[in-house]
């Protein structure tokens, strides 16, 4: 048995954080008192709430608990506050590299309109960054649940600010609503903006959704991307393209798409060559960082140092990240296993 190396050490990149998701729980509760807002007991329960996504009330229940959590963020000092703590944790995690995704069409209403509500993200993110020394980008995210219209807006405002820290455009919420390829013209805009196309899909439905995201949106990432497992000749189509998914293992097993967590189809995955990012996607609901996603692949699915510096290689891969940031960082990975 081989001395297991400090995970938390283990260089990478982290390319699937949702904003208010990133919160820490103690913020919450700061932030909660601070305006008065009554939580959902869930919440304040000090454990993470027990969530399934699988049928239509149980995300609903998910995306009530988001929203309830989302609604405590309300000046830019919340903002910042929030941006500068989920650097610091990535930091503290190993995390060389966060792409932190937002819609900041929930925010604008309190911080004065949609430009205003991008530019204080944006911003927040280059003091967290230059605080921490994390380097950290956007990916702006439209709604699967709102007209697709609005997505198309959003690609437009994505784009505008590519070189304000944008790197890509995703599409999230409930993948059973609303078909990918009504969402085709919005990342065609994304796209010829130069950023980088990462939809959710397979995550609560299966392989055909992760298909859609391919043929419909021209994804280069998915978001989860897990249910693709099912399906060979899909497997072998992203392991060709080197396509990354960005899987989120305790995320998986918090909402039920998967029972334990070695059900989580990382092995299927790895060994058919498929490039992951492992990813917390929302630690205030599902209780665990970046570190510990690593930590299921090592614990339960018996990945090696060796292995679990190739899923670490492969983040950073998979990343918007500049050459030289991820030659450092791949570098540190080569070092991280000899040392």
């Amino acid at each position: 048995m081989e001395h297991a190396r400090d995970l938390t050490l283990l260089p990478k990149a982290h390319l699937h954080l949702h904003f208010t998701g990133s919160m820490r729980p103690s913020t919450l509760l700061e932030l909660a008192d601070k305006y008065g807002v009554r939580l959902p007991d869930a919440l304040t329960a000090g454990e993470p709430p027990k969530l399934r996504a699988t049928d239509e009330r149980g995300w609903f229940r998910f995306q009530r608990l988001y929203d309830a959590a989302r609604s405590c963020l309300r000046e830019p000092e919340d903002i910042r506050r929030l941006v500068r703590e989920a650097a610091e944790e990535d930091v503290r995690d190993g995390s060389g590299w966060l792409e932190i995704q937002v819609d900041p069409t929930s925010y604008a209403p309190l911080l004065g309109g949609m430009i205003p509500a991008v530019e204080i993200i944006l911003d927040a993110v280059d003091a967290a960054s230059r605080e921490t020394g994390l380097g950290m980008r956007v990916l702006i995210a439209a709604n699967r649940m709102k007209h697709p219209l609005d997505a198309r807006t959003l690609a437009r405002l994505a784009v505008r600010y590519a070189d304000r820290g944008v790197v890509g455009f995703g599409l999230s919420n409930d993948e059973r609503r609303g078909m990918a390829r009504d969402f085709d013209r919005a990342f065609a805009i994304a796209r010829d903006g130069g950023l980088l196309a990462a939809p959710h899909g397979g995550e609560l439905t299966g392989p055909s959704s992760v298909r859609d995201c391919l043929d419909d949106l021209h994804a280069a990432r998915i978001g989860h991307g897990v249910r693709a497992a099912e399906d060979p000749r899909l497997l072998k189509r992203l392991a060709d393209r080197q396509i990354t998914c960005e899987v989120c293992p305790a995320s998986n097993v918090a909402l039920g798409v998967y029972e334990r967590p070695e059900d989580v189809p990382l092995r299927t995955l790895f060994e058919a060559g498929v490039p992951m990012a492992l990813g917390a996607d929302d630690p205030l609901l599902f209780g665990s960082r970046l570190a510990a996603q690593y930590e299921i692949a090592r614990r339960h699915h018996g990945f090696t140092d060796a292995e679990l510096a190739e899923l670490a290689r492969q983040s950073v891969r998979g990343s918007a990240a500049p050459d030289g940031v991820q030659a450092k960082l791949l570098a540190g990975i080569d070092h991280w296993l000899t040392g």
